[in-house]
């Protein structure tokens, strides 16, 4: 089972591939870097990945609903919906004039509050295939 190193290594063979990193969206720190920052920094490009990412994660309108598959049909103490369990969210992309930005939740055994981040040229990147790997890599991605 690969740790965060190795995960990192496998999306930054994807085509158009920049930069690759492990994010806690908590607290906004980077767990894993590979390859470039889009601004040089990956600390940095952590912490304002990880604003976008917690906000996807925590606003009313993208939570599963009582007619979606993954939702258990209850609500939860705090009255939103409940989830079977894994990531409020799949996966988000943002699409720059330059690139395209994928981000992935990651379910983890614990609060599955982290997320893949892969940075793609527009040129020379195939987003459906990052797409389809990187839920791929997060399946297997051993963290511990």
């Amino acid at each position: 089972m690969p740790g965060i190193d190795e995960c990192l290594t496998e999306a930054m063979t994807l085509p158009g591939a920049r930069g690759a990193s492990l994010v806690d969206w908590t607290s906004g720190l980077a767990l894993g870097t590979a390859g470039e920052s889009p601004v040089g920094d990956h600390e940095t490009t952590a912490a304002e990945t990880a604003e976008l990412a917690r906000s996807a994660a925590e606003f009313d309108t993208f939570l599963a609903t009582d007619d979606d598959a993954e939702g258990t049909g209850g609500a939860g103490d705090d009255g939103r919906p409940e989830k079977a369990g894994g990531p409020p969210v799949e996966d988000l992309i943002v699409t720059t004039r330059a690139g395209y930005h994928v981000l992935r939740f990651v379910e983890t055994s614990f609060d599955s509050s982290v997320f893949l981040h892969l940075w793609l040229d527009r040129e020379t990147g195939n987003l459906a295939l990052a797409r389809m790997r990187l839920r791929d890599i997060a399946e297997k991605l051993v963290l511990g």
